[in-house]
């Protein structure tokens, strides 16, 4: 009686387990196909967002390209309103213009370069635009 009831403990595991495989066997392919679905589909939607992003990163560009373009278009038409401003007040004011002139001569940087005779060269740069002669002969 023992050993009937070891056999068909045995059997039955061996049943069970054969229906385990048999199981496995015909639900695995379909496991993989439904996980490939799934993968596809988490695939698909990511690849919608990351278009949705750059399509808005693109809106964004745009825009702030756009509202650069507006700034330096005020900022053009400001430099060209004081230009005309400043033209204008210049026109017949020569005393203004002179007066400026000797401003901006007290800025500039002045190189006395000594000679033989021990007197500076006033206008050593003067002929360097046209076609100077060499130093070394």
């Amino acid at each position: 009686m023992e050993s009937n009831k070891f056999f068909k403990s045995f059997f039955g595991a061996i049943a069970t387990l054969l229906v385990l495989v048999a199981a496995g066997l015909y639900g695995c392919p379909k496991y993989n196909v439904w996980q490939q679905q799934l993968a596809g589909e988490a695939e698909l939607k990511r690849a919608e967002q990351n278009r949705k992003i750059a399509i808005q990163e693109a809106e964004a560009k745009r825009e702030s390209a756009k509202s650069l373009a507006e700034a330096e278009v005020i900022r053009a038409q400001g430099v060209a309103k004081a230009n005309q401003i400043i033209g204008e007040s210049l026109k017949n004011n020569e005393v203004y213009l002179h007066y400026l002139w000797l401003e901006h001569l007290e800025k500039a940087n002045v190189v006395y370069i000594p000679t033989e005779a021990g007197l500076p060269i006033m206008e050593a740069g003067r002929g360097l635009g046209r076609n100077a002669a060499p130093a070394n002969k």
